[in-house]
């Protein structure tokens, strides 16, 4: 009982707007308070928790999504993917989705795609005659794709509050994202090929070529970076964290020397930014230890258990109310607090009723793709209004006709049938 006091507590300060920090800080003072635990002695555990390699990641991760932005990678992968796709009507939305999967194999965050690819693409979508609330609610759930597309942020919490490995986190999303792309390339062709009297640009096969030929050669460094930062982890070249550091080495003299967009001004500035975004999840994460360090001493994981078992004889039943529980978490905590908080409480569920951890790694990261796009929060959405330069009320419609029709299928297909998530995991040795 005290466990749900402390998590609606900072629901509740969340929703009336008080900081993510200082609410998960409530949190713990209310969960030391309810069991009568030394507060002193648990953050010294919460601090050396975070005292990670692992988490190192981070920050590098951050940092290159936000060189690539300033450095000019990220429209020459955009102009690439347009070129590569096509510039007519459906083409110009699939090239959205395909540019942010890009993206999110590169920075594994969202907010950085919106910021990059929204400020690219939105206008020139409006002039193949794409609406602008459209087009922000397709950016705004295309964004979300650095959340399954590794390297991802996400999946780096989970592995490090669930003591999972990382690359095979990685593995597990990499299923659901390209699934989600095919299912939302899908929905936009069939959403454009309803409107056949708007502007529509074919090319030929040969222009097509030509334009292929011109753009390859400049997104080229660009494009050599996921091939980098994901080969090298799978390959086993470096660990996640050392990909992340070649990734930033490799960002700067790029933006520097061969894009010549980036300067002394822009680096710094994206240095703070990472610096500032990384201080905010680290203290999350100090937080999120110590409570579930109280949550393990008071064994409320196996209370939970049992209170669900109990009530939900069925499997399929259990995994569909865990599906509704961090989906309406997800609609008022953004993705760092739903992982930090959320999932070292249910992992003992999904473990009895016989879930994978890794499997659940995918159910995780597929559910807080529909919650970041849904009101109170929708913090995502909010983003892509703001760079779409459209209203809330706007957006809302066709928002939520790509969660019900894309993200909500694609985490239903993914909890339900589990060799989406651990095929890949399993080929590569890291499942039995």
């Amino acid at each position: 009982m005290g466990a749900l006091f402390a998590i609606l507590a900072v629901v509740a300060l969340m929703m009336i707007g008080v900081p993510v920090v200082f609410s998960f800080a409530a949190m713990t003072f209310i969960l030391s308070i309810v069991y009568d635990v030394e507060i002193s002695s648990l953050m010294t555990t919460g601090f050396w928790s975070v005292n990670s390699t692992v988490l190192l990641a981070l920050p590098l991760f951050v940092m290159t999504g936000y060189l690539m932005q300033a450095g000019g990678m990220a429209a020459r992968l955009v102009h690439f993917v347009e070129a590569l796709v096509g510039r007519s009507r459906s083409g110009m939305g699939s090239s959205m989705v395909v540019a942010c999967g890009i993206f999110g194999a590169i920075s594994g965050t969202a907010s950085a795609a919106v910021a990059s690819i929204g400020t690219i693409m939105i206008d020139p979508m409006e002039k193949h005659g794409y609406k602008r609330e459209y087009t922000s609610a397709l950016l705004g759930i295309s964004s979300l794709l650095g959340l399954l597309i590794p390297p991802s942020i996400t999946m780096i919490l989970y592995a490090v509050v669930t003591r999972q490995s990382v690359t095979a986190c990685f593995l597990a999303t990499i299923g659901p994202g390209i699934l989600l792309i095919l299912v939302l390339c899908l929905m936009n062709w069939i959403k454009m090929r309803l409107q056949p009297d708007q502007p529509n640009e074919v090319l030929s096969f040969r222009q097509r070529v030509v334009e292929v030929n011109n753009n390859i050669w400049k997104a080229f460094p660009a494009l050599m970076l996921p091939v980098i930062i994901l080969g090298g982890i799978y390959g086993g070249i470096f660990t996640p964290t050392e990909a992340a550091a070649v990734a930033v080495a490799y960002a700067i003299p790029v933006g520097l020397f061969v894009y010549r967009e980036l300067d002394l001004k822009k680096t710094i500035r994206c240095l703070v930014d990472a610096a500032t975004t990384t201080g905010v999840i680290m203290v999350i994460l100090v937080f999120s230890f110590v409570s579930s360090r109280i949550f393990t001493f008071e064994r409320v994981p196996q209370e939970l258990t049992e209170l669900l078992m109990n009530i939900f004889q069925d499997k399929l039943l259990i995994l569909l109310v865990v599906n509704i529980f961090l989906i309406l978490l997800g609609m008022i905590m953004d993705d760092v607090s739903v992982v930090a908080i959320i999932s070292p409480l249910l992992l003992p569920v999904m473990e009895s009723i016989g879930v994978d951890p890794i499997h659940f790694a995918a159910i995780v990261g597929t559910s807080v793709v529909i919650g970041c796009n849904s009101p109170p929060m929708a913090p995502i959405l909010f983003m892509t209004c703001r760079v779409g330069k459209v209203g809330m009320s706007q957006v809302m419609r066709p928002a939520l006709g790509f969660m019900a029709f894309a993200a909500l299928p694609v985490m239903l297909v993914t909890t339900y049938w589990s060799p989406l998530a651990l095929y890949l995991p399993r080929v590569m040795g890291y499942l039995d």
